[in-house]
């Protein structure tokens, strides 16, 4: 199981579409739903943690928060302490080059938040936010760093996809060797009737397009597949004829530990108390039950088998209109049929032996929502 510990709320950033948002934009009004406050830092004991996650042989566990670089001595503790089979890390950058390099170095995949350029990322997250999570980058492979470093990126109406996408993995100096995107859409009460949609037709869509040539161009060029996860996660399925329930795992393979103890279905519904699915010290990993998606216009969809629903936490929350649920599902399908449209010449590809079907192979659950 993959499991997103949250060991603080504390954040050293003030992201445009993160707390900036939460602080500037009321709460969607979910009366049906109730909401629990939680602690800002681990309450419960490490022995808690360490007795439930020593049941599960196969536990990877991705450090979040907040931003968990503030709490080293946590993170230090709890990797000693607790036997995961794999450890993997959510956060800003900045002070990751502060970690010793004895746990920086045991981390399978590190995902930095960053949005392509200089100008964009700290237009959204700050001044210098670029640069210091730059430094942190060059300073961790400079002391033998060799794991997977993942640019997860947010994408919002000043994104230009395309270019803010190709710099980032084509950059000589700091390369990524893995991309993740999400759209800021659909997550909080800040819906505009028009803005959504005019920007994804012209603007986002057309972004798509163009990159998803450039993928297909390399993949022509070098024989590799750029791992860039809303690509090869769609592509690896349609190869393979694999149908997907939600891509990124929450409630059916990937659960969140609160700072309480208590186990949700997704890293994004704290406190939704209806969510509530067992504490770390009386639950066994096997007995957590999954959470589907609630029966709704997803369920019922055409592509709901590729899609898998895009977000829990949206299905639940509701906190667009309909007609704005109906745009992102737009967005999502054309998205798809880009996709699709790439399949024959893979398919070429691969019958010529230019490349394998294993190339398309991605690990699942690492905190890449797949569907942005």
């Amino acid at each position: 199981m993959y499991y997103h510990l949250y060991i603080t709320d504390e954040c050293n950033l003030n992201c445009r579409y993160c707390r900036d948002k939460i602080f500037s934009i009321p709460e969607p009004d979910t009366p049906d739903i109730t909401i629990k406050d939680i602690p800002p830092e681990i309450t419960y004991p490490l022995s808690q943690l360490k007795r439930f996650i020593s049941k599960d042989p196969e536990a990877k566990i991705t450090f979040i928060g907040g931003e968990p670089t503030l709490r080293p001595e946590w993170i230090g503790a709890i990797m000693q302490d607790v036997p995961a089979a794999k450890w993997m890390i959510q956060t800003n950058g900045i002070r990751l080059k502060d970690l010793p390099s004895d746990i920086t170095n045991r981390f399978g995949t590190i995902l930095i938040s960053i949005d392509g350029n200089q100008e964009l990322t700290d237009y959204h997250r700050g001044k210098d936010t670029y640069r210091k999570a730059m430094e942190s980058i060059q300073s961790i492979i400079a002391r033998g760093y060799r794991g997977e470093l993942i640019a997860r990126m947010t994408v919002t109406r000043k994104t230009d996809i395309y270019a803010a996408v190709t710099h980032l993995a084509c950059n000589r100096i700091y390369p990524f060797r893995s991309i993740h995107w999400q759209i800021d859409a659909g997550f909080w009460s800040d819906y505009n009737p028009h803005a959504y949609g005019a920007w994804s037709k012209n603007q986002y869509i057309p972004g798509i397009q163009r990159l998803a040539d450039q993928w297909i161009s390399v993949i022509k060029q070098e024989r590799k597949v750029p791992q860039w996860y809303p690509f090869t996660g769609i592509i690896h399925d349609l190869l393979t004829g694999e149908d997907s329930l939600l891509r990124c795992g929450s409630g059916h393979a990937n659960y969140t530990i609160q700072t309480d103890g208590t186990i949700i279905p997704c890293p994004i519904m704290l406190g939704i108390k209806d969510y509530y699915l067992g504490h770390i010290n009386t639950s066994h990993y096997s007995d957590i039950k999954a959470v589907p998606i609630p029966k709704n216009h997803c369920t019922n969809c055409d592509i709901f088998s590729i899609c898998g629903g895009r977000c829990l936490y949206s299905a639940v929350i509701r906190p667009w209109p309909d007609e704005g649920f109906t745009e992102i599902c737009t967005t999502v399908r054309s998205y798809i049929k880009i996709l699709q449209g790439l399949i024959p010449q893979i398919q070429q590809m691969m019958r010529a032996g230019e490349i394998s079907a294993d190339a398309f192979d991605y690990e699942r659950y690492n905190g890449c929502e797949i569907i942005p």
